[in-house]
């Protein structure tokens, strides 16, 4: 897991979460997955490997398992 990926996806799922009210909150995961996908391939220079995209997952998922927990 990579602690910069999960809070930049979880300040963006509560930002999509609080500020746009069209979004459906089983979307947030998803969006939150596929950001942290994003960002885990920036961090390791663009390189798109299953570990890298399995880091991204699980760091962009466990922001909403967070949000959740803290809730």
């Amino acid at each position: 897991m990579l602690p910069v990926v999960l809070g930049i996806c979880l300040c963006v799922g509560y930002v999509l979460k609080n500020w746009i009210k069209d979004i459906d909150n089983k979307c947030i995961p998803t969006v939150c997955a596929i950001i942290g996908i994003v960002l885990s391939a920036w961090l390791s220079n663009w390189t798109v490997t299953p570990q890298v995209v399995l880091n991204g997952m699980i760091s962009g998922l466990a922001s909403t398992g967070l949000h959740q927990a803290m809730k």
